[in-house]
């Protein structure tokens, strides 16, 4: 039995070598042009196009994959940078309690449909790209390697079928005819194209049919990806804005902390040295606290008040002109007020007393109120009615305003503590 074995596989053997050098033999003698060789253009169009397509389906998996693995590595790094702001999170900064249930949740790795954290989105993210579109490319790509083999058994087959053709037209022709042999060629003959035209009919059928599937492969595709990002990004937009939203509150945590710390700097300082601006020019600036606050605005006189008022001011004109003679005897008072010019000069506006500069900025919150910018030169003007001044609070105009326009049209309140006497 063992012998029988072994003959039968030496003889399957011989079989295989035979046709191989018939075969060989044969595409020789069709190259030198001694033998008629089977074409089919049509065909060859086909397997034209299904080598074409079989490259870029396989481009597409194989990018595809890439891909994969590259928001593969996103999620771990994206984990990695939560879990070290967790790490760094102090316990008295503001949202604590918050990051720590961030945190919580990505650690759960809980698989939900609401994609409620992070590493859920990146799980759910890469699994969905994964059962869908690399998937259905998988099973798209699946059938190449059958339909590569058939196409290469086709091309042998035709092979053999021209090999017996040729062989029965050289039996046909020769002189000497053997009926037996001529009738035996004829039956290999229509073997061999039986085989060769049933591969032929199968693959003319499949071939442009798997070329026309490829654009609705193609679609799916990239359309399931799509989706999965655009439902994947819109969700990790929610919670990047909920973490840069704890990141703004955690900012003006810092900020009240450091104006409230500079403010009581500034109260002792002003103790200390008073509310003028008795700071060189040359020493480097803090930062301000808080502007003073204003009182409500006072209402506005009556006319019959106003009236009032102006008979007032003509009654003690004599009183006025007697304060002037006093002046006049005892010298010139070092106030202020007298120090306010008329505007005569042309250069500098009326009711002039100083120029400070803008050592910080100050957003005006009202509409009396003066823009300023670090660096911006201010005139200090004189309040028209020195009650309505406010403590901590001057009034002024911007420099640059009156040197381009020369009128205090745009003159505003600003706090003192933002300024430096130049």
């Amino acid at each position: 039995m063992a012998e029988m074995g072994k003959g039968g596989t030496a003889g399957k053997l011989a079989i295989s070598v035979q046709k191989r050098l018939t075969r060989a033999q044969e595409k020789v003698m069709q190259k030198l042009g001694k033998a008629d060789e089977t074409r089919d253009a049509a065909f060859e169009e086909m397997v034209a196009n299904f080598n074409k397509q079989m490259t870029e389906g396989g481009k597409l998996q194989k990018d595809l994959k890439a891909y994969l693995l590259a928001v593969k590595t996103m999620h771990d790094a994206s984990r990695r940078l939560q879990d070290c702001l967790a790490d760094m999170y102090e316990p008295d900064w503001f949202g604590k309690e918050e990051m720590d249930a961030l945190t919580e949740e990505m650690i759960e790795k809980e698989m939900d449909n609401n994609l409620e954290d992070t590493d859920t989105l990146w799980l759910d993210y890469h699994q969905n790209i994964m059962d869908k579109p690399l998937t259905s490319l998988d099973s798209y790509l699946a059938q190449f390697p059958d339909i590569k083999a058939r196409i290469a058994k086709r091309d042998r087959k035709m092979v053999d079928f021209d090999s017996a053709r040729h062989h029965f037209s050289s039996l046909q022709k020769g002189k000497k005819k053997d009926e037996a042999k001529i009738a035996k060629a004829e039956e290999e003959l229509g073997r061999a194209q039986k085989i060769f035209e049933e591969l032929n009919v199968e693959l003319q059928d499949e071939l442009p049919s798997l070329w026309d599937n490829r654009v609705g492969v193609y679609v799916n595709t990239f359309q399931g990806l799509a989706g999965h990002q655009e439902k994947f990004h819109g969700e990790m937009s929610k919670l990047s804005q909920n973490l840069n939203d704890i990141m703004t509150k955690l900012e003006e945590q810092r900020e009240l902390k450091k104006d409230a710390s500079a403010a009581a700097k500034t109260g002792e300082g002003s103790r200390s040295e008073g509310p003028n601006h008795s700071e060189s020019a040359s020493s480097a600036p803090k930062r301000p606290g808080p502007p003073p606050s204003r009182p409500a605005a006072r209402p506005a006189p009556s006319p019959d008040l106003r009236q009032q008022r102006a008979d007032s001011a003509e009654d003690e004109e004599p009183d006025a002109d007697a304060d002037s003679a006093v002046t006049a005897a005892t010298g010139p008072a070092t106030t202020q007020q007298n120090a306010v010019t008329n505007g005569s000069d042309g250069d500098l506006p009326p009711g002039f007393l100083y120029k400070v500069k803008a050592v910080h900025e100050y957003a005006a919150t009202d509409g009396d109120e003066l823009e300023l910018k670090i660096g911006d030169d201010v005139l200090v003007l004189a309040f028209d009615n020195p009650d309505e001044q406010d403590d901590g609070w001057l009034l002024g105009v911007l420099e640059a305003h009156w040197l381009q326009n020369k009128d205090t049209s745009a003159k505003g309140v600003f706090p003192e503590n933002f300024t430096q006497k130049v």
